[in-house]
């Protein structure tokens, strides 16, 4: 069983900049959760649906509901900019009525004619991490957070430009999720994934004009575990029940844990190519290490280190990008990316008059962008398998990579994608976005390919106009647009 609160202290003291605030992002809980898998034996999960998940049918998963649309649209929030034109919703979904287990999320509707707008579904990974607090707040949602922690300006490139984007913090324990029964803070790939799909039947019913809408579920990192589970929970049930009210088009996965192996292997490669490593340790790992073995070898672990530790202080998520310094005299044009964003997400999402605007109920901790106190206990070790069953299902399945990541870097995708061997349809070329290279992209059977230029492993924060025109291009079903 893999305990996240074991790993969280070691972030704490080496802490990027001693003059920095550090909270335990998404970026560090991830780190550990990589680093604690290397020393644990290969778990045994299956890639396919449990009978009981298959067989049980979609009303025994309606539960009864505390909480309605009415109660759960926001007025206005804390902070907001003026002449906000769309439509939100926040509130609790009951997933389990006896163990008291609710799971918090954030609607943001399109300001253009929302009613013909499909549904998307954002979920980020960790695991344990929040989808609003990372995702809404600090990616692709409407807002973002002023450096005083206390208003909001506007994203122009918000994603809700071209789908209404429902934010789920799943599973109980992450952001403002929660259940009444300590038992259920041990968790994993398995009950998230049921749990999810709980979730979008019963918020559906608060919400019946999504019942049938084109629906698409997308996520980043080891969301690259959570959206693939998800989707083939629901086209499971779309067999035994064709009216299934969640109407899935596609998914995307964004610097994504797709496969353990290709995670490591890629990760030293991209290390090596872009001038982070020697040479002779980037040979010591190549002739020393098999990542497709159950365990790593000594001489392998002993350059592991030392391409670990050679990194220096630098932001391995993007790393080109500078440090978080609250001390430093600088400001950066809201265009731009804050490395300090997540602290103000945090002063934020702990405010009182947030959260009563935010319909949060009474939890016994403050808000934190990760979860701390959750214990995974089930994580394959690849979901290949199960990307290549969804790619035979005729719907829309997506890859894509910020190409400046070095955890889950470029290198290790395009390993993934080499694993699942499908033919090219349209050959490797260059996508544009305001007349510059946006990315590359390459369309394969049943699988498209895209890079996004300049980002890092939070895409839409580093290069927020390519990354809509991106998912803009996946929303169409067309490929990202050539010069």
């Amino acid at each position: 069983m893999m305990n996240i609160s074991s790993v969280l202290p070691l972030f704490l003291i080496l802490c990027y900049l001693s003059a920095q605030q550090c909270y335990a992002g998404e970026a560090d809980v991830l780190r550990e959760f990589l680093k604690a898998r290397r020393t644990k034996t290969r778990d045994v999960v299956s890639q396919g649906l449990a009978v009981a998940e298959k067989q049980r049918s979609v009303s025994k998963f309606l539960v009864p509901q505390v909480g309605s649309k009415k109660n759960d649209k926001i007025s206005a929030l804390p902070g907001q900019p003026k002449g906000i034109n769309f439509a939100q919703y926040s509130g609790y979904v009951t997933v389990d009525a006896n163990a008291g287990r609710a799971l918090f999320y954030y609607l943001a509707e399109s300001p253009n004619d929302p009613s013909t707008k499909p549904l998307l579904l954002w979920l980020n990974g960790g695991p344990g991490c929040s989808s609003f607090g990372n995702g809404g707040m600090v990616e692709l949602g409407p807002f973002r957070v002023n450096e005083a922690g206390k208003t909001l300006w506007l994203n122009p490139f918000a994603w809700n430009k071209v789908a209404n984007v429902l934010f789920l913090e799943s599973p109980a324990g992450v952001g403002f999720s929660y259940s009444n029964t300590s038992s259920d803070y041990t968790t994993g790939d398995k009950k998230t994934r049921q749990d999810s799909f709980t979730f979008l039947l019963n918020w559906m019913e608060r919400f019946p004009e999504y019942k049938h809408r084109d629906f698409y579920i997308v996520g980043e990192s080891y969301a690259g575990h959570y959206v693939p589970q998800l989707a083939q929970l629901i086209l499971s049930h779309r067999k035994t029940e064709p009216n299934l009210v969640i109407n899935l088009q596609g998914i995307a996965t964004g610097n994504a844990l797709l496969d353990f192996e290709t995670m490591q292997s890629g990760s030293y490669d991209f290390y090596w190519t872009h001038a982070l490593i020697s040479d002779e340790v980037h040979d010591g790992i190549v002739k020393n290490c098999n990542f497709s073995a159950e365990t790593t070898s000594e001489a392998c672990n002993v350059y592991i280190k030392q391409a670990d530790s050679s990194l220096g202080n630098i932001y391995a998520y993007d790393i080109y990008a500078p440090l978080c310094d609250p001390n430093a005299n600088t400001s950066l044009p809201v265009c731009g990316f804050d490395p300090c964003s997540d602290n103000y997400v945090n002063s934020y999402l702990n405010s009182a008059e947030v959260q009563k605007a935010l319909n949060v109920r009474r939890i016994p901790y403050s808000w934190a962008p990760c979860a701390s106190h959750l214990h995974w206990k089930d994580s394959p070790y690849t979901v290949l398998p199960v990307f290549q069953e969804l790619m035979q299902s005729g719907i829309r399945v997506w890859i894509y990579s910020g190409d400046t990541d070095s955890v889950l870097p470029v290198t290790t995708t395009r390993y993934d994608i080499n694993k699942i061997k499908t033919p090219v349809k349209t050959a490797w070329y260059s996508w544009y976005f305001q007349g510059e290279v946006g990315g590359y992209a390459v369309e394969y059977e049943n699988l498209t390919f895209v890079t996004v230029r300049g980002a890092g492993h939070f895409v839409p924060s580093y290069q927020p106009g390519r990354a809509l025109t991106m998912f803009s291009s996946f929303i169409n079903g067309t490929l990202p647009p050539s010069l």
